[in-house]
């Protein structure tokens, strides 16, 4: 299948069991949400899906599953996040084995790699498979910024073709546009941000709160891309509380309560980080609560035309 890289792609968070096995059966109930909403493709294995605790067993099991429930709809793309070039060739290989349309991929992790060192890892990865890439530029919280000059350089790799703009500096999707036109496609991957960037140019939007909020994500991105501001910027402002939820380092916490509340998840992560308790718990419960008492209503989104 081949990838647009436009619309929203949820990166879609890994349910557990209480007893920390993968819970299959949520993880289709909310996936199903995703899908009645209207994304455009399924991220696995990225930040919020716990990438650095699962086992490579369960990533496998997570991507056949869900290319065999998603059927066609939209394209399965998984996230790599390694320390090594040998063990993300690996995952890479293995994605292709199990199904996967498509690479997110980070830079080496816990290793702040140079220009010469980050281009070397990409195009070693992206010369070793034929599945389309999207390059995760996270400066913020993985320390190593993608710049536009090693984007220079990758243009060299015909398979590497989208951004997940996550600098937080939203000036940097023109400079993007600027330097490479149409050559690559730019996908917002910070959720306060979204609307700005889209405005900008950017293409789509890799989102966190959609993950509890499918339908309103969506149709913040399709009002945008079809010119519907006004009513876009409404859904927007009162998004803006439960979408800086994605901006704090317990983002995984924070987005899996918003999924509880809105009956499409649960607060179970896996160690080592804890499930929410005290003062934190009950001020994050509030902020979910209100947007859920006051969630807009929204206009027949899917019909537009973008």
């Amino acid at each position: 299948m081949a990838i647009e890289w436009k619309g929203v792609f949820p990166a879609i968070t890994t349910k557990f069991t209480v007893d920390d096995q993968l819970d299959l059966t949520l993880f289709d109930k909310n996936l199903q949400a995703q899908l009645d909403a209207g994304v455009d493709g399924i991220i696995l294995g990225g930040t919020l899906g716990e990438a650095s605790v699962l086992t490579t067993s369960e990533k496998e099991i997570l991507v056949k599953h869900t290319i065999g429930k998603v059927a066609g709809k939209v394209p399965v793309v998984l996230n790599i996040a390694e320390g090594s070039t040998r063990e993300a060739l690996n995952q890479a290989a293995l994605a292709r084995e199990w199904g996967a349309q498509g690479l997110m991929l980070l830079p080496p992790m816990r290793y702040k790699t140079d220009h010469r060192e980050t281009v070397a890892y990409f195009t070693t990865i992206a010369r070793a498979t034929d599945l389309p890439i999207m390059i995760y530029n996270n400066p913020v919280d993985y320390k190593t910024d993608v710049t536009p000059d090693m984007f220079e350089d990758l243009t060299a790799c015909n398979n590497i073709q989208a951004i997940k703009e996550s600098t937080r500096d939203v000036t940097n999707v023109t400079r993007l546009i600027n330097r490479f036109g149409s050559r690559y496609r730019i996908l917002c991957g910070v959720d306060t941000l979204a609307m700005e960037e889209m405005l900008l140019g950017a293409h789509g939007w890799v989102a966190g709160l959609v993950c509890a909020f499918p339908r309103e994500t969506v149709a913040v991105y399709r009002l945008i891309k079809a010119g519907h501001l006004e009513e876009a910027r409404k859904i927007y402002r009162w998004f803006m509380p439960l979408l800086e939820l994605d901006i704090h380092p317990k983002l995984v916490q924070y987005i899996k309560l918003a999924e509880s509340e809105a009956g499409i998840g649960s607060e179970t992560v896996r160690p080592p980080r804890l499930t929410l308790v005290g003062e934190e718990r009950e001020r994050v419960l509030r902020t979910i609560r209100d947007g859920i008492v006051s969630r807009p209503e929204l206009p027949q989104y899917l019909d537009l035309k973008v």
